[in-house]
């Protein structure tokens, strides 16, 4: 009898994985989305298919502690990864929280936060973030981006043009050519395009740190806390901060924790 209560007690106190796999994977396999061009999320090796980075990496440890199969897909943009979670075609997507997406998904906490730069020209007269928003400055910006919303919102006397291609290479002859003056995206992907780039600099400090999240279908309040949860655990365990260190991300942090409605 002791021995049949000592049982119950240690299945009562184990984590309903089961539960929980099913409830963020019903089909099974967990199925998650990133912006292909993003490498602070994750990227994809082209000889072998399999992915790597921060995004990757959550992904796997979730499958894994729930006992799922899982995919990690690269899509074109932001509007791609937050509509394969509203269609049902994903699971979770990974995408740069912001107040016009959160109209659209429910994001979980962050796992890392994301600087972003601003490019220019070697001969420009600008040298910090400073000095961008003056009447006359053209600022190029991937269109529907983190840093498109947040200039959006923001700006008070630069123009602000979209690339609608939404590539590096796009950014960089926007401001080659003399499109744009600066161009502003994560430091990363500005820092990968500069160096290939002859004639063009960073600039020393970011405009924008952006929260790198989550996202789940609009109201799914229970897979909410299970991803929540998780991203507690990866950044508890140091997963998150090891993962951006094997990627060897630039300007990428580990987000602090942060309180959320569904804790």
């Amino acid at each position: 009898m002791t021995r049949m209560i000592a049982l119950l007690i240690l299945f009562a106190a184990m984590p309903a994985h089961a539960d929980d796999a099913k409830e963020l994977a019903p089909t099974g396999a967990l199925r998650a989305t990133f912006i292909g061009r993003n490498p602070v999320q994750a990227t994809i090796d082209p000889a072998t298919g399999q992915a790597s980075g921060p995004a990757a990496e959550i992904t796997r440890m979730m499958a894994e502690k729930l006992g799922l199969r899982f995919t990690i897909s690269g899509v074109p943009n932001a509007p791609a990864v937050i509509e394969s979670v509203k269609s049902g075609a994903a699971d979770i997507g990974f995408v740069a929280f912001d107040p016009v997406r959160a109209a659209e998904a429910d994001f979980a906490q962050a796992y890392s936060v994301v600087q972003n730069a601003y490019a220019v020209k070697d001969a420009s007269p600008i040298r910090v973030s400073a000095d961008v928003d003056r009447a006359g400055v053209r600022i190029g910006v991937g269109e529907r981006d983190a840093a498109d919303f947040f200039l959006t919102r923001t700006l008070k006397n630069a123009e602000l043009k979209r690339n609608t291609a939404g590539s590096s290479d796009a950014a960089m002859k926007m401001l080659t050519s003399g499109e744009v003056d600066v161009y502003g995206g994560n430091r990363q992907r500005m820092s990968e395009a500069v160096a290939r780039t002859p004639g063009l600099r960073l600039l020393p400090d970011n405009f924008y740190g952006v929260e790198q999240a989550i996202i789940v279908r609009k109201g799914d309040a229970a897979k909410l806390a299970i991803v929540n949860r998780f991203i507690d655990e990866a950044r508890t365990s140091g997963l998150t901060a090891a993962a951006i260190a094997r990627a060897g991300l630039v300007g990428v942090e580990v987000a602090p924790a942060r309180k959320t409605t569904n804790d």
